[in-house]
Order: C-alpha cells, then sequence, then structure tokens
C-alpha cells in the first residue's frame, strides 16, 4: 500500500470505534469534535508532509523489511544517518505545527521493542522477535499511527508494583490463556493515543521476580474491547469552543493527552512481546527512555524556533527591534535551542548498531540532551515573555475586537506600530501565550519537564553512563599517583 494522504489518515480514524470520555461526556465524534481536532491536524502533517518531494528524506525510509518506502515514524534505525534524519524530522514537525505531533513515541516504542525482544529471544527461546516483526511489518504496509505506552500512574512511589494497595497502579496480566493473556491496568499521560491506530504497551520500570506479571510489553488496536481514553485538562482548552481563531494562538495544531484505562483487555499470542520476563523489562525501558529523550532535541527544537519568532515579531510590531537589551535576548533564545539540537544530533552520530541490527543511541548524550530539555525551553519562553510584554495576557479577547462599540477603542489603545495593524499585533501575543501558558505550554514547557521521564531519572542514567572511574583514573595517571 502507497504512503497515507493526510486525507486518508482522518478518515481512517474517524471510522474506529473508539471509547473516549471529555468533561464528563462521552465524545461520539472526536475527529470533528473543536477541542480535539487540532492534535489530529498536528498528526495530519505527518501525513501531508511524506507526499511532498522535497521532504522525502526526512519524512520517509525505503524499509528493508517490506522493501518499500514508509513514513520515518514506522522505520527501525538502519544507520546514523537514520538517527540524525529523525531528528531533523521532528524539528522540521515542529516548526510546521508549533504543537506536540504526537508520534515520536510510537517510533521510540517500535525501535526499543525491536532490539529486546531480538535480545529476550536469545536469552529464552521465545518468538517475540518474530511477533514483533510480523506487527510492524503490518504497520508499514498500512501506514499506521502507533502510540507507544510506558507511563503507569504508579500509586505510592515508594513500593514496587506487585506491593501497590491497588494492584492496577501499574498495568499487569490477570490471566494468561492458551491463545493469549488478559491485561489490566492504566497507562497515563498518553500524548496522541486518541488519534493512532494501535498501541504499544511496555513496562515502566525496572522490576524483580515478584513483578513479573507487570513485566508485560504488546501491541493490540486502540478501540479494543475493554480500552477507555479519558482526556486531560489543558489550560485555555475551551477556548476552542468559542469559534475565534485569535485568542487560541495555534487555531489550527494542537496536542491531547488521555488516562488510557485497560479493563480486562485480551492480548493474542502474536500480539505479545514480553510476558514475564522480568530481567528484560529494565532494557526495554532504558532503550526506549534513551530514543525518547533524542527526540526531545528535535521535537522542542522546532517549536522553539517558532517561539523565538513570534518574539522577534512581537519586537517588531512593538517598535523595538533594535534594541540592544531585545536583540541580546533573542540571540541567546537562539543559542539554547540551538544547543539542544545539538545533542539531539550528536547522540545520533555517536549511535551504534545493536545485536538485532537497528541503531542506538548515545545514551549518554541522549540524556543529557533531555537533562539540558528539562531547563532552557524555561529560559526561552521567560525571554519570549519578556519581549512580549503583559499585554500577552491582559489582551482583551477577540469578541472585543469584532463588537462594534469596544472593536474601536480596541484598536486604538492596543496598537504598537503604527504601520501593524491591532489585530496583527494581538495574533502573535496570543501565539507566544499559547506557547508559553496555554495548550501547546503541554507540548513545549512542561512536557519539556516531565516527558521522556523526570530530570532526576536523566541523571541517574548520566550517572551510570558517565564513566566516573575511568575519569578518576585520567586525573591519577596525569598527576602521577600509585596506589
Amino acid at each position: 500500500m502507497a504512503l497515507k494522504t493526510g486525507e486518508e489518515y482522518i478518515e481512517s480514524i474517524r471510522r474506529m470505534n473508539m471509547q473516549i470520555y471529555y468533561m464528563g461526556e462521552k465524545i461520539d465524534n472526536p475527529v470533528d469534535h473543536p477541542v480535539l481536532r487540532p492534535s489530529l491536524n498536528s498528526v495530519r502533517m505527518t501525513y501531508d508532509l511524506a507526499q511532498k518531494p522535497e521532504y522525502q528524506n526526512l519524512m520517509t525510509a525505503m524499509s528493508p523489511y517490506i522493501g518499500e518506502r514508509v513514513n520515518r515514524f514506522t522505520h527501525i534505525h538502519q544507520s546514523t544517518e537514520d538517527l540524525r534524519n529523525k531528528v531533523k524530522m521532528q524539528r522540521l514537525l515542529g516548526q510546521k505545527t508549533a504543537a506536540c505531533f504526537q508520534r515520536c513515541v510510537g517510533m521510540d516504542a517500535f525501535n526499543a521493542v525491536f532490539s529486546t525482544t531480538y535480545e529476550c529471544d536469545k536469552a529464552h527461546g521465545t518468538h517475540y522477535h518474530e511477533n514483533f516483526l510480523k506487527f510492524m511489518k503490518y504497520v508499514q504496509k498500512e501506514d499506521l499511527v502507533v502510540d507507544g505506552a510506558m507511563t503507569d500512574p504508579k500509586g505510592d512511589r515508594s513500593k514496587a508494583p506487585h506491593a501497590q494497595a491497588d494492584p492496577d497502579l501499574y498495568l499487569r496480566v490477570v490471566e494468561r490463556r492458551d491463545d493469549g493473556i488478559v491485561v489490566c491496568g492504566a497507562k497515563a499521560h498518553q500524548t496522541g493515543i486518541i488519534n493512532s491506530h494501535e498501541v504499544i504497551v511496555m513496562p515502566t520500570i525496572a522490576m524483580g521476580e515478584d513483578d513479573k506479571d507487570y513485566a508485560v510489553s504488546f501491541a493490540v488496536p486502540v478501540d479494543t474491547k475493554g480500552i477507555f481514553m479519558l482526556v486531560g485538562r489543558q489550560s485555555c482548552d475551551t477556548r476552542k469552543l468559542e469559534g475565534g481563531t485569535i485568542d487560541v494562538g495555534n487555531s489550527e495544531f494542537g496536542g491531547v493527552e488521555a488516562l488510557t484505562v485497560f479493563d480486562h483487555v485480551f492480548v493474542p499470542n502474536d500480539r505479545i512481546f514480553l510476558n514475564g520476563e522480568y530481567e528484560f523489562a529494565g532494557m526495554l525501558v532504558e532503550r526506549f527512555a534513551g530514543y525518547h529523550r533524542q527526540s526531545y532535541g528535535g521535537c522542542k527544537v522546532g517549536v522553539g524556533d517558532v517561539l523565538i519568532g513570534a518574539a522577534a515579531v512581537a519586537a517588531d510590531y512593538n517598535g523595538v527591534p533594535k534594541a540592544s537589551h531585545i536583540k541580546d535576548k533573542i540571540i541567546e533564545m537562539q543559542h539554547l535551542n540551538e544547543t539542544l539540537y545539538c545533542c539531539g544530533i550528536a547522540c545520533s552520530s555517536e549511535g551504534t548498531q545493536t545485536p538485532a541490527g537497528n541503531y542506538m543511541i548515545d545514551l549518554l548524550l541522549a540524556n543529557v540532551c533531555k537533562q539540558n530539555v528539562t531547563r532552557f525551553p524555561y529560559e526561552i519562553c521567560r525571554l519570549a515573555e519578556d519581549i512580549a510584554g503583559g499585554l500577552m495576557v491582559t489582551a482583551p479577547s477577540e469578541k472585543d475586537l469584532r463588537d462594534e462599540k469596544l472593536g474601536p477603542v480596541v484598536e486604538k489603545y492596543f496598537r504598537g506600530t503604527a504601520d501593524v495593524s491591532t489585530e496583527n499585533r494581538l495574533r502573535i501575543l496570543r501565539l507566544i501565550e499559547n506557547l508559553t501558558l496555554g495548550t501547546a505550554a503541554v507540548g513545549y514547557r512542561t512536557e519539556s519537564m516531565h516527558g521522556a521521564g523526570s530530570p532526576q531519572a536523566q541523571r541517574i542514567m548520566i550517572a551510570r553512563q558517565g564513566n566516573l572511574a575511568m575519569k578518576k583514573q585520567l586525573a591519577k595517571d596525569i598527576a602521577h599517583i600509585t596506589e
């Protein structure tokens, strides 16, 4: 099958029978829901750009498994060039949507499960890699969106999965049958789940023997019986219900997260990728986290490009583009943003081949990349808000601007430079508000902190990967210390 068009993707989601709830109501038509549709548009962009010849090398790749060109989001990395192109693709999509385009988690799960199942089979004589290859080929041929589900609710963080007061606070196997397994539990903060065809479930932490029922990985369609999604609230999300385009900041694109509940969901044998082999849970988590921390050196940089541009436009409209302190702040924003990109490219360039044959990023540099992402976007946001000015959060509504009586007042008192309309000034300020404080902040500011694991999770990995013993020996050698 050829690569889907954006419209074909939209219609494929429309045909699904997902169980989605938002603000206490079941959403029968999420495709056309005004709050949810912008997130679908963001995913659509991953299809639309794949159709354009000028983006073919970034958005698509030749699959050695089906012998066809596939969307890069379904690709298994074959080289360090693939790893770099992944980051470049993510930056491009961030630039085009200024939002989360939601397919990175599935792509990263694809590559982590690919190599982990191979090594699990070698150790246990299982057939998980064969299962995954069958699933992967199906996804590539049908050009599907796959969501990756790792984060469990976790409950009491001081206790292991099996020790929780409620055993469902980590997703688990509750029944093993001849034809498959039955699972219960939930996955939290699931970005893009309502816009996906399939979901890959993974464990969320390294586990011991007592947790073997929680050491499970599999894939099922998102509309499988027993799965339902509870969409989370975002700041300013109901502005999308008002019908205007100014106050939402980014009227076309967005992102959505949901709590995804698995209520006695059946998984057939050929869709299982891990089932009790607890010693491989940590490997899967570490590899997925590494890939996903690499991703932030691309997607957040692309959105950062838009925010930097918006701040510069706001400076123009405020009449201060030549002020030295404004120019210096924009330079600092660019410096921070490009530093994030450097880390994404570096961990890709230093990647190595796994025993399964696909390529893994350098784990140390990937964790350094994400550690920087937990900090730099916050400073970029602060500088953008500084340049924009207080009107970013005190401006009257679009309805006031359109009002027969109030409109002229808004036009008169909120104009910046005389050659720029008040409407355009308000539009750029609302975009900055959206990126730093509104719905897009979930996909930029706050997600920069918590996405792909907390800052402490990266610091733990940096400690593991940093080879401090070697560095101590280097110092002893130079100092001629003999012990």
